[in-house]
């Protein structure tokens, strides 16, 4: 399903850690952004309908079934530049991606329906 490097890794339960005890990672992609679709990474308290739990790297990560179709074979990693740090991602199914790393578009083909 989806791949984090360790930099992600490391990154991640580095934020996790300043929240709730047990708060959970969860990855969207929403409509929007300079290309179409964008991803959403963000801390949540709830499990929502809809919602499937993944075990990635020791993590727990919670995608939801309309972001699913669009996640398949992304890699998350994490890097530091001279504008600071960021998640990067990188998605296969991405047949455009804008410069900002977080927007991206994919043809129909590529959608994988669960």
């Amino acid at each position: 399903m989806i791949q984090l490097s360790q930099a992600a890794k490391i990154e991640i339960e580095r934020l996790k850690s300043k929240q709730q005890p047990n708060i959970l990672v969860r990855l969207a992609v929403k409509p929007g952004g300079c290309s179409d679709l964008f991803y959403d990474m963000s801390f949540d308290e709830i499990l929502q309908e809809g919602d499937r739990t993944f075990e990635v790297s020791g993590l727990q990560i919670l995608i939801d079934n309309q972001s699913l179709q669009y996640v398949n074979g992304l890699v998350l990693d994490y890097s530091e530049d001279l504008m600071g740090g960021g998640f990067r991602f990188h998605n296969p199914q991405a047949v455009t991606t804008c410069s900002c790393g977080n927007s991206f578009s994919i043809t129909q083909d590529f959608i994988v329906h669960s």
